[in-house]
């Protein structure tokens, strides 16, 4: 790899210093493979709101508006419904068949023929969700998000990951969360601007389209990444490829004679890279690949990003108000998620994460305590708006420690940590577990908050308390380490060396 790192050669320890620098070019690549993360960013963003939306609950979901005008109901439980929960969580389970099918299709066709499938996919979705008429086209729309979303987030990480010079990695891939910020920020914009108009859910839902036609047009005119190109036999393009990104100056033949090496030696063990990963040598790298993801959404993270128009409307901010909050937490992740960007790569990956996680863990409590106070053990209390601010601002805080830790890194860790004949395996399940989480947790999460109430913050908060302290004793620093070198942190680490030894290394790593 370039940026004055060393790059690894197929003997054990041997390097060879590649000089490169930070070219407009790969700034350019890696900004469009980014820009992928609007897609999920728009979505996440989008939905909520839309649920708010007085027209849209009328034409679809008008018990809804029923059970709100009800005098008696439990501030938890208004939005308690199974088929409005269906609506947003169809979505994640699309995404979960697609992003396992795009292991092989990213192995097979590349990391940007992928992001421009996904591309096309969500284009339809969000033409068929803004111009429904039933439930079922709701569905059918949610469902084409779903596996362009599943394609899109397996290989933009991927893409960026293998393109960035390592002394960059980080900065360069917390990009995809970046976007992600920006499209959740952009819909709640858009969703507080059309909230009031008959036709403004059919305007907020088909915008989709928009984010998915500029990333797909970009997508076009970048190259695949010089890894994918030689996985393929494609050895010009992938010189020229790694001539453009490295700048015209640099001599990139040391770069991709070790790059030729480490994918022929991969290919060499030709195994099927569904049972190679399960392998002993690998299980520190399975385990992150379920372990991370798995932990992000039980953060409660996108269920707040998911219904927060919901919960605030609930406590008592009113419609606008909820649409407001919804666009200023959203505001707070993405600056937080500049901020990350800016430091990962200097305090590491593991300080964010730890950080993150005690000032998530301090928020959640806080704001269980103030609705058990504010609003009754059984929420049947009116809360005031003074309180329901509170309750925003305690959110917002929680929202920054997410956007400099977990939200960032969950999309970093798990395309830099495996070697290449398993890297797009590994990606493909650590985005179907994120998926399949996200799935279970967005169709219960307004049950639950029914019947837990204030206690759904105290079971985030739980889960945030665990997560960090498996990072504490479990995840390696891996910044600024070429990605050819990566097996060098679990050699050294205190539990994962028990399985990777120095022999599997030399027979299977590059």
């Amino acid at each position: 790899m370039a940026g004055g790192v060393f790059a690894v050669d197929s003997t054990p320890d041997a390097a060879v210093n590649i000089v490169g620098k930070l070219t407009l070019s790969i700034i350019i690549t890696c900004i469009v493979a980014a820009s992928s993360g609007l897609l999920f960013g728009y979505d996440i963003g989008i939905s909520g709101g839309v649920t708010t939306m007085v027209p849209f609950l009328q034409k679809f979901f008008p018990d809804i508006l029923r059970k709100a005008a009800g005098a008696e109901v439990n501030m938890y439980c208004v939005y308690d419904s199974q088929t409005l929960t269906l609506f947003t969580s169809s979505l994640y389970l699309a995404g979960l068949v697609s992003s396992l099918a795009a292991s092989k299709v990213t192995a097979w066709y590349g990391r940007r023929n992928v992001i421009i499938i996904g591309g096309a996919l969500f284009i339809a979705g969000g033409a068929i969700n803004g111009g429904s008429e039933n439930i079922p086209m709701l569905i059918l729309g949610r469902v084409f998000l779903g596996f362009g979303v599943g394609f899109t987030n397996q290989a933009a990480p991927l893409y960026l990951s293998e393109i960035a010079p390592p002394k960059w990695r980080g900065a360069f891939s917390t990009g995809f969360q970046f976007f992600l910020g920006v499209g959740v920020v952009t819909a709640g914009c858009i969703n507080y601007g059309t909230a009031e108009h008959t036709w403004g859910w059919r305007l907020s839902l088909g915008l989709a389209v928009v984010p998915a036609i500029v990333m797909t047009i970009g997508s076009f005119l970048i190259s695949d990444t010089p890894n994918s190109l030689v996985e393929r036999g494609k050895l010009e393009q992938a010189k020229k490829a790694l001539r453009k990104i490295r700048g015209s100056s640099v001599d990139i033949e040391p770069e991709l004679e070790e790059l030729i090496k480490s994918i022929e030696l991969a290919k060499s063990v030709n195994q099927e890279p569904f049972k190679t990963i399960l392998k002993r040598e690998y299980r520190p790298h399975l385990v992150m690949a379920f372990a991370i993801p798995f932990f992000q959404q039980l953060t409660g993270i996108n269920i707040v990003a998911f219904y927060s128009p919901n919960l605030f409307h609930s406590v008592g901010l009113g419609r606008d108000g909820a649409l407001i909050s919804a666009i200023v937490l959203g505001s707070v992740s993405l600056v937080s998620n500049v901020i990350s960007a800016g430091i990962v790569d200097r305090f590491g990956r593991r300080f964010l994460f730890i950080t993150g996680g005690i000032m998530m863990f301090v928020c959640l409590i806080a704001v269980s305590i103030v609705l058990a106070v504010v609003s009754g053990v059984d929420g049947t209390n009116d809360i005031s708006k003074g309180n329901a601010i509170l309750v925003l601002v305690l959110l917002c805080l929680y929202s920054a420690g997410f956007g400099w830790s977990w939200g960032p890194l969950t999309w970093l860790i798990p395309s830099e940590i495996f070697p290449v004949n398993i890297r797009t395996t590994g990606q493909s399940i650590a985005i179907a577990i994120q998926f399949i989480i996200v799935f279970v947790l967005s169709q219960t999460f307004l049950t639950m908050l029914c019947h837990f109430k204030f206690g759904a913050f105290l079971f985030y908060a739980g889960w945030v308390a665990v997560m960090t302290l498996f990072i504490i004793f479990f995840l390696p620093e891996t910044k600024g380490i070429p990605l050819d070198s990566m097996y060098t942190i679990w050699e050294k680490h205190w539990f994962w060396c028990r399985f990777v030894k120095g022999e599997d290394r030399q027979e299977n790593h590059p």
